[in-house]
């Protein structure tokens, strides 16, 4: 069998993401405009077929390691209010240091037509000057482009942040000459839904037209970020809480000296406050000082029970800590009042899965994906605990699953290219 077909001949499996540098924006940009826009992300990116093409050699299915996407590791802290509340309209709250930094850290080789300071700069220019929020509608871009990692319909060189007119079936919308016109069309497409105010500058939405004629229903109606839920995502479940979660985040101290000092003003100053403690604990967390991060959060707690950033933030400290029964307490109390919480969902079917209860693991991807299907790791998760169960056929599948929502994820291939070379 021809495992690698168009790709160079490297060693297999062990050299894939090093022959392929997730950030190998140059090759993208060559790919032609016949190309579906779901491959262009990694150029000569194979197709696979549906089904499972042969039988499986299981003595190479054990002897092989199979790539799966780490836990969500950032903390968060209390949001300024409830998401439902929080408007589309208003100032930035995050610095564009803090954007910056936020992006870097999830994507080091972000897929852009510019630099990271440059397309944070354009949020902020565009945002700014229409009344949007635009640390928040940049968390939007976040979501919509994975951190600018792409994989999905849309391609990097279309400047396209918002999925714009990308309707599925592998439709990539509309394309923008430079980024900031591909900001701009974001933003002049979210105040349409915002407000019935037109732009301040002419019109680059191709899209803000239509949804002024054609939709009365949410032309000027939408003000609020969960209002997006089934309207600008569909069916997007939870698609205004994701991106005020990522908000969240962006917004988290660092680890430096001076945000540990103002952490403890905080503490001093509100002794009684759970938010106090959080922070310090993020702080803390940040600067790999875990027991006192997680003593932290327990304060946070006990000050104010049941708050759904702490309960994460401790799971994630209690894992540094190789306290997982306690990280699995946590997320099983946070899921329970919580339910739409989609990072616990992933973190804790990932510690099911460590604990190889597959089917525990398989049962939170599920719920993960009835909350946000467009969860490539969700899938390619479900598909190593098949694996573990000897169920290929299913494996394989999902792993077709998996690349369908994000053909750029080199989880996913990587264990596709494994699963293929496993075939007798």
């Amino acid at each position: 069998m021809n495992y690698f077909r168009s790709f160079p001949a490297v060693c297999f499996a062990a050299a894939l993401c090093a022959a392929f540098p997730a950030g190998s924006e140059a090759a993208a940009a060559s790919a032609p405009a016949s190309v579906p826009a779901a491959s262009r992300t990694i150029a000569g990116r194979p197709s696979f077929a549906a089904e499972l093409p042969g039988t499986v050699n299981q003595k190479a299915v054990r002897e092989v390691r199979w790539h799966i996407a780490d836990a969500h590791d950032t903390p968060m802290t209390t949001p300024p209010a409830a998401p439902e509340t929080i408007s589309i309209l208003g100032p930035a709250e995050a610095t564009q240091e803090q954007m910056v930094q936020f992006i870097l850290q999830r994507n080091p080789q972000p897929k852009l037509t510019c630099s990271v300071q440059e397309i944070v700069r354009f949020y902020y220019q565009e945002a700014g000057r229409e009344g949007i929020r635009p640390d928040v509608a940049l968390c939007q871009a976040l979501k919509e482009t994975g951190f600018f990692g792409y994989g999905g319909d849309v391609a990097p060189q279309q400047n396209n942040f918002c999925g714009l007119g990308a309707t599925g079936n592998h439709e990539p919308g509309h394309s923008f000459a430079t980024a900031q016109l591909g900001v701009r069309a974001h933003i002049q497409h979210l105040l349409a839904y915002a407000s019935r105010k037109a732009p301040s500058v002419p019109i680059v939405d191709p899209r803000y037209q239509h949804l002024v004629r054609n939709r009365p229903d949410l032309h000027g109606k939408v003000d609020r970020w969960t209002g997006l839920n089934g309207a600008w995502a569909v069916p997007g479940k939870n698609y205004g809480q994701d991106i005020l979660r990522l908000w969240q985040q962006a917004q988290a101290p660092d680890s430096s000296d001076a945000a540990l000092d103002a952490a403890e003003r905080k503490v001093r100053n509100m002794p009684d406050d759970a938010g106090s403690y959080l922070y310090r604990g993020i702080v803390r967390y940040k600067r790999g000082d875990y027991p006192s991060a997680l003593s932290d959060f327990e304060t946070a707690l006990q000050r104010a029970p049941g708050t759904a950033e702490a309960l994460y933030d401790h799971a994630l400290a209690a894992v540094r800590l190789g306290k997982e029964r306690e990280a699995m307490s946590d997320y099983d109390q946070l899921l329970r009042f919580a339910p739409s919480f989609t990072q616990a969902w992933y973190n804790r079917g990932l510690l099911r899965f460590a604990r190889r209860d597959y089917n525990g693991a398989i049962r939170d991807m599920e719920q993960l994906l009835f909350i946000e299907d467009r969860t490539a790791d969700a899938y390619n998760l479900i598909g190593v605990a098949h694996i573990r169960q000897k169920k290929y056929r299913e494996a394989w599948h999902d792993f077709y699953t998996a690349a369908a929502v994000n053909s750029a994820n080199w989880n996913v291939l990587a264990n596709q290219f494994i699963l293929e070379a496993c075939l007798k």
